[in-house]
Parts: C-alpha cells; structure tokens; sequence
C-alpha cells in the first residue's frame, strides 16, 4: 500500500509543525517548541534563543512598576473623528471594534506610578489597538504625561510599540509629532529626565518625533526602529541595506540608541538611570 513507502507518518509531521494549541508555543525565530507556562513566565521571550515576542500593555505595566501603584490617567479620552474618515470601513466603526477589542478608548496607557519606590509617569503604548499608531488621543495624552512629570518634576518612561502617526486622522495627527515634543521641551526645562524604551516596531511618526528624544533611549534586542520601513527605502535608493539594518543592535553601533536592554532586565536598568539622574531625590513610598 502506499502509505507504508513515505518517509515519514502524516502524524509526526503535523505534531511537529503545529503544536497543540494553549499548551506550547513555537518560537518564529528558532522554532523550538516551548512549554507556554514558561514563555510567559519569562515574559514572552524564548527561553532558548532569547527572541522577545510581543507583551501586551498591561502586562508590561504590571511588570515594569510596583505592586499595585499605577493609578492610570485620562482613559476616558477618546477621538471624535474629526475627519469623518472612511476606508474599507468607516474609523468611528474600527475604534468601536477596537474598543471592544481591548477595552481601551486608544491605543496608549498613561499614568503614574512606582518604580523602586520613586515616582515615575509612564506611559505605554498598545500595538494591538490599530498598530499602537500616534492620532489626537495618544498624542494628547503624551503631552499630559509630559507636562505632569514637568509640573512634579518626576521622570517619565514611556515604551513604545508603534506603526506610526494614524492615517485616519490625516494631518491631525502628524501635529502629535510636534505636540508631543513640545510638551517633552518643558519637562526639559524643568529638569525632569525622560527615558525612552523603544521595542518592535517603533517606526514613522513616532521614531521621527518624541521617541528619539529620550535623555537616555533604550531598545529591546532586534527591535525594528526607524522612520520608513527598510523596503521602502531599499525600493526608494534601489540598493542593498547593510545587514541587519533598523535593528536595534544596527542602532547601538551608528549611536542612535544608548543601550540594549533585555526584557526581564528593564526594571531594574531603568531604576538604576533614575537613580544616577537623580541621585538628591528622596523616594516617597
């Protein structure tokens, strides 16, 4: 019979291409398969090639403060749609599905919270709600982050995870990209250090304005970070990109980042910067 001449059972390999869903995850990068209680006991990254996965918003909050601290600021905010914009379908319906989606009016977390007992603002972004891109909302809430950490004099720490500025809000919401740095110029002048974590992707509008701008700028391991993507420029200049080039690591060797920093690492590296920023101030617990 036929079946007994193939090299191998059709049962081994489907098992060994597609793991039972909910128990084991299969990493893109290396394609081992890993335990999921241990994927996400270490934060979404691989235990075996390090890879780092996406982490929702929450999670990174919950991880990234203390226990219990983070009192969330402007959730209600949300777009009016100003354009009354409409592609495959209208933007009032995607942000009603997104909404119901992720429970979120817009695409960024914003507030206040601890970290190693010092108060910190931190804001992050949400890349499930439309690409975590940048319109009105997330741009206002950035520039409220920004100018209640300069008003306090506390640092802030926001991590993105950004496509860039949104299209359904046209030129709108390309003025977040000067908003948001205006409102970072004030917590400059009054001394409040910022601390940019840029993750996969960090691309256009919001790599081209406020996420650059971090008095110390941190990239997760082979995050994609610029302004357009690299086939977009490699179609543009119509030649090779060096390897691999919009990476983090890229970035750390041009000096457009200051360090890489691992996922489980983020906390206290951030703590140990605010402390050398900051080293007069007394933590308020």
């Amino acid at each position: 019979m036929a079946w007994l001449n193939r090299d191998k059972a059709p049962l081994a390999k489907s098992l060994k291409k597609d793991p039972p869903s909910g128990l084991w995850e299969k990493c893109s990068e290396c394609s081992e398969i890993v335990f999921r209680k241990d994927f996400v006991a270490n934060l979404n990254v691989c235990p075996k090639c390090n890879h780092h996965f996406y982490l929702g918003a929450e999670d990174r909050v919950r991880f990234f403060l203390d226990t219990d601290t983070f009192e969330e600021a402007d959730a209600e905010l949300c777009s009016t749609d100003p354009l009354e914009f409409t592609d495959s379908k209208p933007y009032r319906k995607r942000l009603h599905d997104m909404h119901g989606r992720t429970g979120r009016y817009d695409a960024i977390i914003t507030g206040r919270g601890l970290l190693d007992g010092r108060p910190v603002h931190l804001g992050v972004f949400d890349f499930e709600f439309m690409g975590g891109s940048m319109g009105s909302v997330v741009g206002e809430k950035l520039a409220r982050l920004f100018l209640r950490a300069a008003e306090s004099r506390e640092p802030a720490v926001v991590v993105t995870s950004s496509g860039g500025a949104r299209m359904q809000e046209g030129i709108l919401s390309l003025m977040q990209m000067a908003k948001t740095c205006a409102a970072l110029a004030k917590m400059r002048d009054a001394g409040a250090p910022f601390i940019s974590v840029l993750t996969h992707p960090t691309t256009g509008g919001v790599a081209a304005s406020f996420a650059m701008l971090g008095d110390i700028n941190i990239a997760e391991p082979k995050a994609l970070i610029g302004f357009a993507g690299p086939r977009v420029i490699q179609q543009t200049i119509r030649a090779k990109l060096p390897e691999g080039f919009q990476r983090s690591e890229f970035l750390l060797e041009h000096g457009m980042v200051d360090m890489i920093c691992h996922r489980d690492s983020l906390r206290v590296t951030v703590a140990q910067l605010l402390n050398i920023l900051l080293p007069t101030v007394t933590h308020r617990h």
